[in-house]
């Protein structure tokens, strides 16, 4: 099973190189470990079975062996912290422009959610630690059965291209994405923000979310030069930069 992945790394761009583990509790969890013991930028750790993969606010991420894909990467950015949570978007781009490159036109839906129409088709975690940053990324590739309480919300590519796909292709390409979206949280930011509002499937809408400061409705109309959300409430016009449970309401 680890033979398609190892011959796909070997084309990986720098500085990425791959670590394959029979089983993991959490990938970002395990990468976190070697990064705090100086791992270097561009290790990419991939469990074939994930026991505890989560997502964002410790919500847990439906990952079957042999149809999906968990993997962490490690990156230490030059760019000022201020800037690092600017990769969720990256990432998100990334892995929206790996899923159209199978065949599937693909959405993005802020912060870290990718979807194909309605569904999600994958999901980005990212953390930072003192000098690093783990980013997370689960994608259902193959499987065509979900547990009923994601059955209406989950979908995977080869559910809607009707095609089996090979895991390690998807991996390859989505690293190939990453390795240049990453490099654009600064200078290129304008140019990636562009084609994230592109794909954007909250502008427009009626949403929830939940802030900092508590639960929020209103219409988003758009995502901010800076990358945080505009939602437009009662309260006016607020820009976001962190929120969760974000849900259409129309």
């Amino acid at each position: 099973m680890t033979g398609e992945f190892h011959e796909v790394a070997a084309g990986f761009p720098d500085p990425f190189r791959l670590l394959v583990r029979e089983a993991a509790a959490s990938t970002n969890d395990e990468l976190r470990l070697l990064a705090e013991g100086g791992a270097p930028a561009g290790l990419v750790l991939l469990a074939l079975r994930q026991s505890a993969g989560r997502g964002r606010r410790g919500a847990t991420w439906f990952s079957p062996p042999a149809e999906s894909l968990a993997f962490s990467i490690l990156i230490r950015p030059e760019e000022p912290k201020a800037l690092w949570p600017r990769l969720a978007l990256a990432t998100g781009l990334a892995v929206a422009e790996a899923v159209e490159s199978f065949g599937a036109a693909a959405g993005i839906k802020w912060p870290n959610d990718v979807w194909i129409r309605s569904r999600k088709v994958a999901g980005i975690l990212v953390e930072a630690g003192r000098d690093f940053v783990i980013v997370g990324i689960g994608i259902n590739v193959n499987p065509t059965v979900f547990p009923d309480e994601i059955a209406e919300i989950a979908t995977s590519l080869r559910i809607e291209t009707s095609l089996k796909h090979p895991r390690g292709a998807v991996l390859a390409a989505i690293l190939r994405g990453f390795a240049l979206r990453s490099r654009e949280i600064a200078d290129d930011f304008d140019d990636l923000l562009a084609s994230v509002r592109q794909r954007c499937v909250l502008t427009g809408h009626l949403i929830s979310l939940s802030s900092s400061s508590g639960r929020r409705q209103g219409v988003c109309e758009g995502i901010a030069p800076g990358g945080e959300l505009l939602l437009r409430s009662e309260a006016g016009l607020e820009r976001l930069l962190q929120a969760d449970e974000v849900r259409i309401l129309d």
